[in-house]
Formats: structure tokens, C-alpha cells, sequence
């Protein structure tokens, strides 16, 4: 595996206006800091974290694309080889910058008609992935097509959002709020309002949820009566017979509690998230969260009470003060407590998180001992009979790698499968909620966003469901798919 190797030189390059010069921008940072090139478009410059490079404006370019009659992809693969030449760097994601590689391979093969052996030989030729990422790719294509088929039929994904946290986690780029139960309560009101109108219309024109994800922020913050009245109100609007899973993110351990556990198995949920992050107390502390590794043994001992909930569980590989040995270590001791989702997140530096605050440059200096934690942890998952089933990719990750949630036959999450499949409609409830409206025939989505803050979005509730009465039922009101 080759890693991310530096050097003191400082290299220009020159898009030359191309068409798609935002994506090959994303390329190049995954080659070079912004302080370590200055990208240009002919002599007007791109970047401005190169100000301190000024003077190397004028001089010749290192790698140009003036000239060149490339389209996209042409251009993307002639910037990798010449960046891999410079940099003696070769990323394991090849060409790819985009979220949904899964999404691409299922693409190319349900809808451009090709083989599995020739999508594979596509990403290996085309797009310049290592072998060991377009293995997992094919392999998370698989089981998703086993998993859930192509075509959801009259149905929805159905999202609630809490926006509540007990404490910010240093890398959460998350709508994550601190406050009073009082504030609590009347965003509640607010959801509440909102999980009846849009259950409503959905309801009149014959469509049901599929899946049903309650997520945050932290669930759990709510006190039992509370998360009471959200279930309530989400039975009472929306049309249950067809739900296939049911998920509520308690997220940290120390809100779970008996009383709370009680109402999400009375509502018939099927899943519940502990997200430990990592099972190092140390780590834990560093990243802000207020439980220990302890509490989350606990918390499954809780859980193992409801035998009709499932348990997903997250990991963080690149956390801040965590080597190879204390990711693995916190992996095995989650596998020990057997729940039958374990996701494998790479860590990501967002803008708006503490984190890059700190350093908004840690995602570069992390990523040598990342890729052997998420490649390992395949294979560890692997013999203890979990299958990758859900990958995805952000920007500003440690080494580029990725993002995979592994699950025991059988228990593959469908809400997760979807949304990032991007063939089905969302609907997303809360402050910070994203709905999709798909369409079909066209084969394409159209975003309906919630405004994040949750002050807003109480002051403005009756907008919100007015955007989702312009847009979001329109697939349905046109089709009978």
C-alpha cells in the first residue's frame, strides 16, 4: 500500500478552465495540501491558501492541461498519473472522488448492462482502483443486490431528526446541539407537527415507509415520555404495514436507559445504534464524550434484555491519539459484545467541527496508520462472518479511504442501503433534514431541505412542510410506481 509520502517542493498547476475543474480540484487535494500547490486556470489563481507562493505565479506550470482536449474522465486519469509521478504517492481510490462508488458499480451494471468482471475491470483500468478497494466494492454490491433488490416499489425511506447531543464530539460536523430539556420540548412540538402533516400526505396518496430511521444528533436525549410521543406520533400518521426495519440511534450509552428502551420496543422498533467510537477510556475523553468503555458493555448488557432489537454499533479508525493497536483492540472488544452491524468509519475533518479547528490539516497527517486500521478491519470482520453491505466516502477523510458497515447475514440495514443507493424517496423530518423526491422514469432525485438550525426550523415550521408540498410528493402524484 502506498502512503501519502511529502515533500518540501511546491508544485503549480494549471486546470486551463476546464469544464470539470471542481472535481479535479478534489483529486488534487487528495494528492496535496492546499499549501503545497498553487492551482490555476490559465494566470487567474484558484487558490488562495498559496498566497504565501505569490511570486511562483508566473512560472510554468508543473502540470497544465492547456491544450489538452480531454473530457472528464480523460483529464482526471492524465492529473492521477502525473500526480502520482511527482508526488511518488498512489491512492488506493484511484480517479474516484465522488461518495458512491457502490452507487457507480450498480449503475454500470443494472443500467449500462455490463458483467460484473467488466464493471471490476472498469474500475481497476478506467478509474485506477487499487485492486483490494474494487474487491470490496463488488463485494458491497453484491450483497446489497441480494439485499434489497432494484425497485422499492410505493414506499419511502422515513428519517426523524433530533438535533440534541448531551456533549459535542470534537470531529462532529453534525446539527449537534447542547441545551436546556425546555428547548427540547419545543422542537419536539415542532416535529411532532411536521411528522403529522407529511405522514398525512403520504398516507392519502397510498404510500408507506419502508424504513424508519429516528437519528440525530442523539435520539435519546428525549426522556421516555418524550420518545413516547415521537413514536406515537409517527404510528399514527404514516401507514405501518409495511415496514421492513425500524431504527432508533441512542448513539451514546449513557442515555440509554431502561425506560427508554422500553418505549422503542413497544413501538416495535427492530434496531437500536450504540456507537461506542472507540473502546479506548483515554479517547473517549479527548473526544468529549462523558461515558467509558464500561458504560457500553453495560448498555449491551441493557439492550440484550429486548430480544427484539438488534444492535448496530460505530467505530472511528484515525481518531486523535489512537495507533493500529488501539483501534484493533476497541474492534475486537465490540465484536465480543456481538452486535450484528458494526460500521468502520474513517475519520473526517470537517469545517464546522472542533477538530478542524485544531488542525485542519489532521486528515493529511493521519493517514499512514489508517489504512492498514480499515484494511485489517475487513478481514478481522471477515472471519467473524460480518459482510460489507453499505460504503460511502467524504471529503477531508484520513488518507481518502472510506467509510463501510459490515453486517451478520441476515441483518443488513435497508434504510442505509437506500440512501445511498439514491432509488428511492426520503423523507426527512427535523431541523437538518434533507428530503429526496425520486423520480423514476428520469432516474433522479431532487433535494428538499430543512433549514439545520433548530430555532429557525421552530420559528418556521409551517415552511418546511410547504417545501415538502411543492416538492416532495410530486413522484407519487404523477405515477403509480
Amino acid at each position: 500500500m502506498d502512503m501519502k509520502k511529502y515533500t518540501t517542493r511546491f508544485y503549480k498547476i494549471d486546470l486551463a478552465d476546464h469544464p470539470s475543474s471542481y472535481e479535479l480540484e478534489e483529486l488534487i487535494k487528495e494528492f496535496l495540501r492546499p499549501s503545497e500547490c498553487m492551482v490555476v486556470n490559465g494566470c487567474k489563481r484558484k487558490n488562495e491558501d498559496a498566497t504565501a507562493h505569490a511570486d511562483e505565479e508566473c512560472r510554468p506550470a508543473d502540470i497544465s492541461l492547456a491544450g489538452r482536449d480531454m473530457n472528464r474522465d480523460e483529464a482526471k486519469r492524465y492529473l492521477y498519473f502525473e500526480l502520482c509521478r511527482l508526488t511518488g504517492y498512489t491512492p488506493e481510490w484511484g480517479t474516484l472522488t465522488g461518495v458512491r462508488p457502490v452507487k457507480m458499480a450498480n449503475e454500470l451494471m443494472y443500467l449500462k448492462g455490463l458483467s460484473e468482471e467488466e464493471t471490476r475491470q472498469k474500475f481497476l483500468d478506467h478509474y485506477c482502483v487499487s485492486p483490494e478497494k474494487t474487491d470490496l466494492v463488488m463485494e458491497t454490491s453484491r450483497v446489497q443486490s441480494a439485499v434489497t433488490g432494484k425497485k422499492a416499489g410505493k414506499t419511502i425511506g422515513l428519517y426523524a431528526g433530533i438535533p440534541f447531543c448531551p456533549t459535542r464530539c470534537l470531529y462532529c460536523a453534525f446539527t449537534s446541539n447542547q441545551q436546556p430539556y425546555s428547548e427540547i420540548q419545543k422542537y419536539l412540538k415542532a416535529l411532532l407537527f411536521e411528522t403529522e402533516t407529511v405522514g398525512k400526505r403520504f398516507t392519502e396518496l397510498g404510500v408507506s415507509p419502508e424504513s424508519i430511521y429516528i437519528g440525530g444528533g442523539t435520539p435519546t436525549t428525549l426522556r421516555a415520555g418524550d420518545l413516547d410521543r415521537l413514536m406515537s406520533a409517527i404510528e399514527d400518521s404514516f401507514i405501518m404495514d409495511n415496514v421492513k426495519e425500524y431504527c432508533v440511534e441512542a448513539g451514546r450509552p449513557d442515555t440509554i436507559t431502561d425506560d427508554r428502551l422500553e418505549v422503542i420496543s413497544r413501538h416495535g422498533a427492530t434496531r437500536i445504534s450504540i456507537n461506542p467510537q472507540s473502546m479506548n477510556d483515554s479517547t473517549l475523553e479527548l473526544i468529549g464524550r462523558t461515558h467509558r468503555s464500561g458504560d457500553i458493555e453495560r448498555a449491551f448488557e441493557l439492550v440484550s434484555k429486548y430480544s427484539d432489537l438488534s444492535v448496530n454499533s460505530d467505530l472511528i479508525a484515525g481518531l486523535p491519539g489512537e495507533d493500529y493497536d488501539m483501534f484493533v483492540d476497541s474492534l475486537n472488544r465490540v465484536i465480543d459484545l456481538k452486535p450484528v452491524n458494526i460500521t468502520v468509519h474513517t475519520l473526517a475533518v470537517k469545517r464546522s467541527s472542533k477538530l478542524h479547528e485544531l488542525d485542519a490539516e489532521y486528515h493529511y497527517d493521519s493517514a499512514d496508520g489508517v489504512g492498514r486500521m480499515v484494511s485489517d478491519a475487513r478481514k478481522i470482520l471477515a472471519a467473524h462472518g460480518y459482510r460489507p453491505y453499505y460504503m460511502y466516502r467524504q471529503k477531508h477523510m484520513a488518507g481518502n479511504f472510506e467509510n463501510v458497515s459490515y453486517s451478520l447475514p441476515g441483518y443488513e440495514s435497508v434504510y442505509n442501503i437506500r440512501i445511498m443507493d439514491e432509488h428511492q424517496t426520503i423523507a426527512a423530518l427535523g431541523a437538518g433534514g434533507i428530503s429526496k423526491a425520486y423520480y423514476e422514469d428520469t432516474n433522479r432525485l431532487e433535494r428538499v431541505p430543512n433549514v439545520s438550525n433548530y430555532q429557525i426550523y421552530i420559528e418556521r415550521i409551517a415552511e418546511m412542510t410547504e417545501r415538502k408540498e411543492k416538492k416532495l410528493y410530486l413522484p407519487f402524484e404523477r405515477s403509480d410506481n
